[in-house]
Parts: structure tokens; sequence; C-alpha cells
């Protein structure tokens, strides 16, 4: 069996949990990885048996001419010229949330890729309880949704500050964001608001940059379907605080709550029915993204790059809310 060439660029925390499900796949071959930090390809290429590292992404672009899909995954700024010198090359991509902080970039970029395979890590909608989730909403009748994603703040260097991460709703709990137009449909307009009131930037070492993010967020969006959804977005608490995230949709006749990659409760009246999920979200992205890359077929992927553009845009619009305190209109 031929083996397709994959190259990894950014060996962070997020790269090794998409390498965990390809190492299991027999028809890939990771064959070259890129990052700054040496440390991280010294421990990817041992990981997965890749002969080949480079310190910076133009690096190995300029020494990979025979790669058959690429694995980008990198803080939120530094998508400097990759997915374009893929779309140059018309090689498929996977890239993680959020894809940039750049909408012009964004925009760019779904505008080139329609015929090409790319995937975005929205892993949420190869969930099996995604897949019950939207069964059971095509006989019911909704008119509100709310959820939340409230934790702590992950102490990476481009969390601390709002304009690298773009705040907990724009890199984190995007993967809601993105679940409810997956559920909904389009979002017609949305107003959020967010405040700075519990976190202390002296908490975090000194060898992170000041923390300036907001420590909360809420978000109402009204679809363009008719519901309306209140999203709840936090990195405040402590890790012994245990909140149940995830979402909660309320029909007339019956409804549904979704605890986050957990389980679904179907509430009808005289009866509750809890289902738990037994998939590896993760692992059927990345194997989604490869038999897509093998088919040559974009229609394959779940959230290709045009589509999971529009929560960016959402989630951006959230943001711009909370900045002028006023209704968004998308």
């Amino acid at each position: 069996m031929e083996k397709l060439k994959l190259a990894l660029i950014g060996c962070g925390g997020i790269m090794n949990a998409h390498v965990g499900g390809l190492l299991t796949f027999k028809d890939v071959e990771i064959v070259a990885v890129a990052d700054p930090r040496p440390e991280r390809t010294d421990a990817m290429k041992a990981r997965t048996g890749a002969t080949r590292a480079y310190p910076s992404h133009e690096e190995l672009f300029a020494s990979e001419d025979k790669l058959d899909a690429v694995y980008i995954g990198v803080e939120p700024t530094a998508h400097k010229n990759i997915e374009e010198t893929c779309i140059a090359r018309s090689l498929p991509f996977l890239v993680e949330k959020p894809m940039t902080m750049d909408m012009e970039q964004a925009k760019s970029i779904a505008e080139s890729t329609k015929n090409l395979v790319t995937a975005v890590g929205f892993q949420d909608r190869y969930l099996d309880l995604s897949d019950r989730i939207q069964a059971e909403l095509a006989d019911m009748k909704v008119g509100l949704v709310y959820g939340s994603w409230i934790g702590g703040v992950p102490q990476v260097w481009w969390w601390m500050k709002k304009d690298t991460c773009g705040g907990q709703l724009y890199e984190q709990n995007i993967h809601l964001l993105d679940q409810l137009r997956y559920f909904f449909g389009e979002a017609e307009k949305v107003y959020a608001t967010c405040g700075r009131t519990l976190v202390d930037p002296s908490e975090f070492p000194s060898t992170l940059p000041t923390y300036d993010t907001d420590d909360f967020s809420t978000a109402t969006i009204t679809f363009k379907s008719g519901v309306v959804a209140n999203l709840m977005t936090g990195c405040y608490i402590t890790s012994g605080n245990p909140i149940r995230n995830g979402l909660t949709i309320i029909g007339r006749e019956k409804s549904l709550e979704y605890s986050l990659r957990s389980n679904l409760s179907i509430y009808e009246p005289g009866r509750v029915t809890t289902i738990h999920s037994q998939v590896d979200q993760m692992a059927l992205l990345d194997r989604g993204f490869i038999d897509a890359v093998k088919a040559s077929d974009p229609a394959m992927v779940c959230s290709p790059y045009a589509d999971a553009y529009k929560s960016l845009v959402l989630a951006a619009a959230a943001n711009k809310s909370m900045e002028t305190g006023e209704v968004v209109v998308l």
C-alpha cells in the first residue's frame, strides 16, 4: 500500500493530539516536521519516525516537494504564508482553529480553497452525539439554546493577550459557536459583552506576557432560523470548580442537554434518555481528512475551510460587539 506523505507544521500540544490518531493509520507516513523549538521537533521525530525536521515552515516548503498533505497547528498569529503556500501547490491541508487573527487573510483563503481538500479542527462535528442531536432536531421546534465553556486560563503565551488569542470565545469556545452553526444554520446578528474583574495578571509567571484578555463574556446570537442562543464563556475558575459545560437546547415537546464531549440527555414527557459518546472525535476528524485527500473530494470533510471561516466571522463579530457595545448584524 502506498502511504500518503504528511508534514506537520507546529509540534505543540494540539499536534500531538492529532498524531495520536495518525499513528494508528496504516495508509499515512509522517515524513517531515517543523517548529522553531528544537526540543519539540526532536520529540516529534522520535514519536512519529519522521526523518526530517526544520526550524520553520519556509524551510520545510523549500525542501519538501513530494508531500501529499500538510497539518498546521500554530498559534493564531503565526499563519504567515503557510496556507497560501499549500494553495499555490494544490496541497491539501488541515489547520487548527482559530485559523488566524487576520480576517482578510481568512477570507482570501476561504475563497481560494473551494476546490481543494481542506479541513479545520472543529472536531465536535465528528462526535456521535452531534449526529444524534441533528437527528433529534429534525422534528423539534426550538426557541432557546444556552451553553457554556468555562474553565481556567491555559498558560501559553498567546492566551495572555486578546490581540494574540482573540479571547476565549474566539480561541476556545469557538468549538461550541461552530456547533451552534452546525445545528441551527447561519446567524443573523450577535450582541456580546465581557468583563475583566476576576483574574489578576500577577497570578501568572513573569516569563509570560502580561495578561489582558477578558475573564468572561456572554454572547446572544439570533439565527436566521429564529433560534436565539446565549453562549457563556469564561477563563477564570480554579481547577477545583466542577462546572458542566455544553449546550442545552429547549424545544416545545422535548429538550436536549449536551455535556461537552461526554453525553447527551433527551428529555421527553415521562422519560429521560441518556447517551454516552463512544468515539474519539479527533481521530475521526483526521480519518475523514485523510480519506478526502485519498479521494480528492473536498465534500467528504465535515468542516472545510470555507465553512469554518463563517464560524470565525461569527466569533469576530462577537468580539466587535464586546468592544463597541452594539449589536453586530452579519
